[in-house]
């Protein structure tokens, strides 16, 4: 039933099918590399490099650390760290035993946590020392999970780490004192240095990682993630980066967190199968740090969102052609919408090509990508990748398929989407469903079409997701926070298109009778209790909101014509 007119147009070499997939994990790829050659760079961060086999050891350590704690088969260990060689170190420990990851976003505030750490129960949290209050301080409500803390420092070049210590680990945040119960990792890898691996083999069906999403109706959930999807994923991005990008020695360059699946799901995949080293930028928003990486490490390819790419322009060494941009091969621009003026700027900048791609969560990554050397449509997110079926139903009778050039529900389908939300069989069943050809497919909830060559346009978002710099914000955890202000009787929460950001929050607010609140009052309380992200970029007041005849807000009637903003 399925249609496959993209097939023509892939770049080539990139197969149109990758045939029978390994039943593997990425620990079969990492024990193939550590064999082979374990002294080739794993990990690149602030100048070191981790090998192969510095990172096997580590992760065998701390494998035995969790064991020692009692975690075990199908038990949960959640991570707060950035881009960091001690987040590979907790993830591989964590599979090394058949523990499930739980990368959790560090700059969620108490009240953002208490929901993902009750709903997926872990054993034990890892988190950076800046971190550790706010994990104490919502420690007792989630379980009593044990605290393991950690120093971003600790695989700093030596004379990185001396002059952080002097001048910058206190002012920044990063010296605390441990409570009583709670271990530091590096005692702990100590430790158990030299210890055997554990016997214990994962299966390529058992769960590694359980990712959020907004999923199509904005309450955050779980999304189980199993290890042989990460293989198909990393398997079909190297499949289609194969002319530009050579196992062994090119470098993967990752701004972006893990606790997202394009750093999750695709760049370690592909690089950890490829035995290609991840060059960690631990902070995206510090651009000078992510300038001096491309000179230090040369990546082929850079992964970002259009935020960041727009940031970039804007450095003084990118502007005055200081920057070294010489070394890459191709960009990847995802998560968010990209910009023609962006990609035309970015693209003059760098003498390199952007490729942006489309995907979800859900999906594990793959879904479409454009060409790297083909025909780059304007306003296409590409076709999809091998082995992945791209499908446009009506949105109001989801078993019919709609012929090329009509919009309708994006559907995608291949062996990595995933299994389920986390304890959410409901959740599960709205967005994993049958389609009109008998097969599993995600109900992803976006509009668009498909032209006749296999191309995917989106015209719509999903349901009123917002997007600021490709991170989620759902409107009602906007919503909720404003509408617990005294002066606030209502409040809907709507995303607009924003040139920097790709797409901004705004709050339309209306007052109780006699109160009065500025935007920038009710801005300012936001940031008590929301991360910086979620902040809305505008507050408009009105006399009232539009809404249905149950009294719901209708977020699509908001919005900005004649409205006075902050």
């Amino acid at each position: 039933m399925v249609n496959r007119p993209w097939l023509a147009h892939y770049d080539p070499g990139v197969p149109t099918t990758l045939g029978e997939y390994p039943a593997r994990t990425l620990l079969d790829y990492i024990d193939d590399g550590v064999r082979e050659r374990p002294g080739n760079a794993a990990l690149l961060f602030k100048g070191r490099a981790m090998s192969l086999g510095e990172l096997d050891a580590l992760s065998t350590a701390f494998a035995n650390v969790l064991l020692g704690l009692g975690v075990g088969m199908g038990d949960r260990v959640a991570v707060m760290l950035p881009n960091s060689p001690q987040f590979f170190i907790a993830e591989l420990g964590a599979w090394k035993i058949g523990a499930i990851l739980v990368p959790l976003n560090p700059i969620y505030t108490e009240e953002e946590l208490v929901g993902p750490l009750a709903d997926t129960a872990p054993k034990v949290v890892v988190t950076l020392t800046p971190f550790y209050e706010r994990v104490k301080n919502v420690q007792a409500r989630v379980g009593n999970p044990r605290v393991i803390a950690t120093n971003i420092k600790e695989y700093f070049p030596p004379l990185m780490r001396v002059l952080f210590t002097l001048f910058m680990e206190k002012r920044h945040g990063h010296r605390i004192a441990l409570q009583p119960g709670d271990l530091w990792l590096q005692d702990l890898l100590v430790t158990h240095r030299g210890t055997a691996r554990p016997a214990f083999r994962p299966g390529p069906d058992d769960d590694c990682m359980i990712l959020l999403s907004g999923g199509t109706t904005g309450t955050p959930k779980g999304v189980r993630v199993h290890h042989n999807g990460l293989v198909s994923t990393g398997l079909q991005v190297r499949a289609w980066f194969a002319n530009e990008f050579r196992p062994w020695v090119d470098v993967y360059m990752l701004p972006l967190p893990m606790f997202h699946s394009y750093g999750a799901c695709g760049v370690q995949s592909v690089c950890f199968i490829g035995h290609n080293p991840i060059a960690l930028v631990p902070n995206p928003r510090d651009l000078d740090d992510t300038v001096k990486t491309f000179t230090r490490v040369k990546p082929t390819i850079f992964c970002a969102v259009p935020t960041l790419y727009n940031a970039l322009l804007n450095h003084p060494d990118v502007k005055s052609g200081k920057a070294d941009f010489g070394s890459l091969r191709a960009c990847v621009s995802g998560a968010a919408p990209l910009l023609a003026e962006t990609k035309k700027r970015f693209e003059a900048a760098t003498g390199t090509s952007i490729v942006e791609g489309y995907a979800l969560t859900e999906t594990l990554l793959a879904a479409t990508i454009n060409p790297i050397r083909g025909v780059q449509k304007l306003g296409s997110v590409g076709m999809p990748f091998p082995d992945v079926d791209v499908m446009i139903v009506d949105a109001e009778d989801p078993l019919k398929v709609l012929p090329a050039g009509e919009v309708g529900e994006i559907l995608i389908h291949g062996r990595q989407i995933m299994r389920g939300y986390w304890n959410n069989p409901e959740e599960t069943a709205q967005m994993l469903r049958t389609g009109p050809d008998g097969r599993q497919w995600i109900y992803s909830a976006d509009l668009g079409y498909m032209d006749d060559e296999g191309y995917v346009f989106i015209v719509d978002r999903k349901k009123d997701l917002i997007k600021p710099g490709g991170l989620q914000v759902w409107p009602r955890d906007i919503e909720e926070v404003i509408q617990a202000h005294p002066a606030v009787a209502e409040v809907g929460v709507r995303g607009f298109p924003d040139a920097y950001k790709g797409e901004i929050a705004v709050a339309f607010v209306v007052l109780r009778p006699g109160a009065s609140a500025t935007a920038e009052e009710l801005r300012e309380y936001c940031k008590q209790h929301l991360a910086f992200f979620k902040v809305p970029g505008k507050v408009v007041f009105r006399a009232e909101l539009p809404k249905s005849l149950v009294g719901k807000v209708l977020r699509r009637m908001l919005t900005l014509d004649d409205a006075p903003a902050a």
